[in-house]
């Protein structure tokens, strides 16, 4: 039996590799998109979660610098959680609450979002760096009464006007600060305002600012003396700049170090100022309804989209490698498919391409080894069919012919015709019977009674019944035994497998000859020799001589030959038996036949 298909060559082999193959891009695709997209969203979600939070951040601070407590800041915090659709809370710095957009909710998160401290910005929730960290929008006493606004603003209208009329190209607009103080803008920066177009009372402080000017400086003073540090002029928009100092009597902070702490001392001052005028500092808590952080996020249509043609992508890709698989593994299953319709529709020369060394590759090396022996009996069919018409034809025709004879009265029915036709007839059964053998022995229903069976008593018993038929032919027939040799066999069975060949033998031996019958055993079988020294054998026909109706010599007829089916019943005989039979000839010298049963 050949030995299996190697594994790397296995048709299992080759679809578990697509398999995997697929399964490959199908996950590494999968975590590809799940880890683009999750990503994304994450991040959208951040980006909307920071915008949200800079929003409220910004609108409560806006608040918190404008009034001095969170009294009326519910209608605002409600406002806002509508907008971002979350949970706004505020609480005391001791987390008590102050304002719930969603009162009566579940607790708060273990972190607040930021601390609304107008007086100390957080600086990852806005956009700049505002002096000191406070919030512009808090100006505490510098807010300008109505009638300073409205004196401003008319001053700042005729700087705008003047400029406009002694520049036609720029562009200025008016911009007030949260304290109601109006200032001109222009598209120039570098332009100098004041030397064109005077307006002192615009680069003045009013009463109002004047006096919380010096309030401040006040403070601010008290902060320098604490620290030891030399006075400084406080400006209307919180810069400063040194006084005259005396010459220094011991070792000196460098100038960085003063300015850093100058600066320190005017966020302090302006932080003690604005105080009563902000509302304290509060927590602010931004969480989604059931009070949990907000963090669930919903794919977007962007995400949908790209998760889509991923999918159609992996699908496109699984397609084309199944096809391209299948391809390769179909073709030859329709030729070897084809060739079995050739085979079914009579075409006994039907073969298939053989490539490769998978189980389809052994599936039509397979099918053409069955295809060539059924060509093969299909022509011993044939051939057979022949032989048994020619066989049949001369007996019969021989018989036929007499008896027409006969009745025309041409010839007597007299003693030699009637042996003569008996003749005739014997061949017809013996050949008949021969048949029968054979078509038994080819079902397998060939019934053998055995027995312990005396090799040198059948071979006597053999040689007994072809003496005759040897000295009529002027041939010797001896037997020679070597030992006792027994087998286990249907001796009539046997007896007309040896006795088939001992015919054989005495037809090809010339007169004078001798046909030799032995027997031994050898290697744990018996083995039944007959020997002649007849005309021999060619080796190119050699292989065929237990072929049915096979002659070595074409022009040999019933008359000088047998049936052709003795040595075919001989074959099958010793296969019924277990054994074999073989034969081994010299052209010219003789030829050995050998019988080997298991003993």
């Amino acid at each position: 039996m050949r030995r299996e298909v190697p594994l790397r060559r296995s048709l299992l082999m080759r679809l578990l590799a697509v398999s995997v193959v697929v399964s490959v891009c199908s996950i590494a695709a999968t975590a590809w998109l799940t880890m683009r997209s999750t990503t994304v969203a994450i991040q959208q979600e951040q980006g909307q979660a920071l915008t949200d939070d800079a929003r409220v951040y910004d609108a409560l601070i806006g608040y918190a610098a404008t009034h001095s407590d969170w009294s009326a800041a519910r209608e605002e915090v409600g406002r806002l959680a509508r907008q971002i659709g979350h949970r706004i809370t505020l609480t005391t710095e001791n987390r008590e609450p102050l304002i719930d957009s969603d009162a009566g909710q579940a607790m708060l998160p273990a972190k607040p979002t930021a601390a609304i401290d107008p007086l100390a910005l957080d600086t990852s929730l806005i956009t700049g760096s505002p002096a000191g960290h406070i919030d512009p929008r808090a100006v505490g006493p510098f807010r300008l009464t109505k009638t300073e606004r409205d004196t401003l603003r008319e001053a700042a209208q005729r700087r705008a006007a003047c400029l406009r009329d002694a520049f036609p190209a720029i562009t200025t607009r008016i911009v007030e600060s949260p304290g109601g103080r109006p200032r001109v803008q222009t598209s120039d920066p570098a332009l100098d305002l004041s030397s064109r177009c005077a307006a002192p009372v615009l680069d003045e402080p009013t009463r109002t600012e004047a006096k919380a000017l010096a309030q401040l400086s006040g403070l601010m003073r008290t902060c320098l003396a604490q620290r030891n540090l030399p006075e400084v002029t406080l400006h209307l928009d919180f810069t400063w700049s040194s006084l005259p100092a005396p010459a220094p009597s011991g070792p000196q902070k460098s100038s960085r170090d003063d300015g850093a702490a100058v600066q320190a001392c005017v966020t302090s001052a302006r932080q003690r100022q604005l105080a009563p005028y902000v509302a304290p500092a509060a927590l602010l808590f931004v969480s989604s309804r059931d009070g949990g952080a907000s963090t669930i996020f919903d794919l977007s249509s962007g995400n949908q989209a790209r998760i889509a043609g991923v999918a159609a992508l992996v699908l496109l890709t699984t397609v084309a490698v199944t096809v391209l698989a299948g391809v390769r593994l179909i073709r030859p299953l329709r030729a070897l498919t084809g060739a079995a319709r050739r085979m079914e529709q009579g075409d006994v020369s039907a073969r298939v391409t053989v490539t490769g060394g998978d189980e389809i590759a052994r599936l039509g090396a397979a099918f053409n080894s069955m295809s060539e022996r059924r060509e093969q009996s299909e022509n011993l069919r044939k051939a057979m069919v022949s032989d048994v018409a020619h066989e049949l034809r001369t007996p019969l025709s021989n018989i036929r012919g007499w008896l027409e004879a006969v009745e025309d009265g041409v010839v007597a029915p007299d003693k030699s015709l009637t042996s003569s036709l008996l003749e005739e007839a014997l061949l017809l059964q013996h050949i008949i019977d021969d048949l029968r053998d054979l078509a038994v022995a080819d079902a397998g229903e060939l019934r053998l009674h055995k027995e312990l069976v005396d090799v040198p008593d059948l071979l006597a018993q053999v040689a007994t019944a072809h003496r005759g038929a040897a000295d009529a032919a002027g041939v010797t027939l001896a037997t020679h035994a070597h030992g006792d040799p027994g087998v286990q066999a249907d001796p009539v069975r046997l007896r007309q497998a040896v006795g088939n060949l001992v015919s054989n033998a005495v037809r090809h031996t010339p007169p004078g000859g001798s046909v030799t019958l032995s027997s031994r055993i050898e290697d744990g079988h018996v083995v039944i020799e007959v020997a002649d020294t007849g005309e021999g054998i060619g080796p190119g026909d050699l292989p065929h001589v237990f072929e049915r109706f096979w002659r070595a010599d074409r022009s040999r007829t019933r008359a000088t030959g047998g049936s052709g089916l003795g040595l075919s019943i001989v074959r099958r005989l010793a296969e019924a038996h277990g054994g074999t039979v073989s034969a081994a000839s010299v052209l010219g010298e003789g030829s050995v036949f050998t019988l080997r049963l298991p003993a």
